[in-house]
This record gives structure tokens, C-alpha cells and sequence, in this order.
């Protein structure tokens, strides 16, 4: 009973803040590694948020696979930019504690879409796990673990 109070009350401290919208959200990639990429935000709401990227000749490695990073820069944003829609009131920003992926395929051409789901969190961490899948096929190329820490203003010092 009271790890069920506990993860409630942690759900409900995650402040979803709805006028982070999709809109919003793609103008804060301009100008960055993620637009760079070709990467567009699809869609937020509650605990969720999605994103795509379309593959192409520039993002895949000399042997023609799709590399490692072309996959963790839209997990990796997609989880930082649910975090940044879901900081607690008071909270200045965040950072990445630690990355984990597995990466289970690759795709060649057309696109891939990310997920990003947070799991039960606190006042501190928060703690995104996304899978990165084909969108022609559904099938699944890689799972990713992103916690973020949640950065609070310094208590002034007298």
C-alpha cells in the first residue's frame, strides 16, 4: 500500500505542462543537433511523447547501416524533450544521469519513430525508457533507458 501512495504521489508531482506544445517544442530544435538530423516532434501528451526521423543517404554509416548515434540522437531528445514538458513547478531545468540502449535492427531507408514513455518518477529523477522502431514495419531497432535528473534552484546562502 504505501509504494502504491508513493508512485502516485510521484505521478502526480510530475506537472505535464500542457503549453509545451508540439509547435513550441519544434522551434526549440531549431538550430540544433536534432534539426540538424531531420528530426520532427509528433506528438505529447501525459507521460508520452513521439517523434520521426526520416532516414537518408547523410545519416547512415560508410557500410550503409543505420549507426548507433543516428538512433540515440532522437531517443535521446525525445526523452529529454518529455522531461522538459513534465518538470515540476519550481524546477529549472534538467540533465542526463545515464544512457542505456540495445539495439536490435536497423533500417536502411524511410523512417523511423520514437516513443518515449516516463516511468513511475520523483521530486529528483525522472526516468524515460523509449523504443525506436521501422515505421514501415513496426518492428523494433532499439530500446533506450534515459533518467534525468531534475535541476532545482540553490538555496540561497546568507
Amino acid at each position: 500500500m504505501e509504494h502504491k501512495m508513493n508512485r502516485d504521489h510521484a505521478q502526480n508531482s510530475l506537472g505535464f505542462r500542457p503549453d509545451m506544445t508540439v509547435d513550441k517544442m519544434q522551434d526549440r530544435l531549431k538550430g540544433s543537433l536534432p534539426e540538424l538530423l531531420g528530426m520532427e516532434l509528433v506528438s505529447i501528451k501525459t507521460g508520452r511523447l513521439q517523434s520521426r526521423l526520416i532516414v537518408n543517404q547523410n545519416l547512415l554509416a560508410p557500410n550503409g547501416f543505420l549507426p548507433a548515434a543516428t538512433i540515440i540522437g532522437p531517443a535521446d531528445t525525445t526523452c529529454g524533450f518529455g522531461t522538459v514538458a513534465h518538470l515540476p513547478e519550481g524546477a529549472e531545468s534538467f540533465t542526463t544521469v545515464e544512457l542505456k540502449a540495445n539495439f536490435i535492427g536497423t533500417v536502411r531507408e524511410g523512417g523511423i519513430h520514437c516513443e518515449a514513455k516516463i516511468e513511475p518518477s520523483g521530486h529528483t529523477l525522472q526516468v524515460w525508457d523509449a523504443a525506436v522502431t521501422d515505421e514501415a514495419s513496426g518492428r523494433t531497432i532499439a530500446l533506450f533507458r534515459c533518467p534525468q535528473m531534475i535541476l532545482w534552484p540553490k538555496a540561497l546562502s546568507n
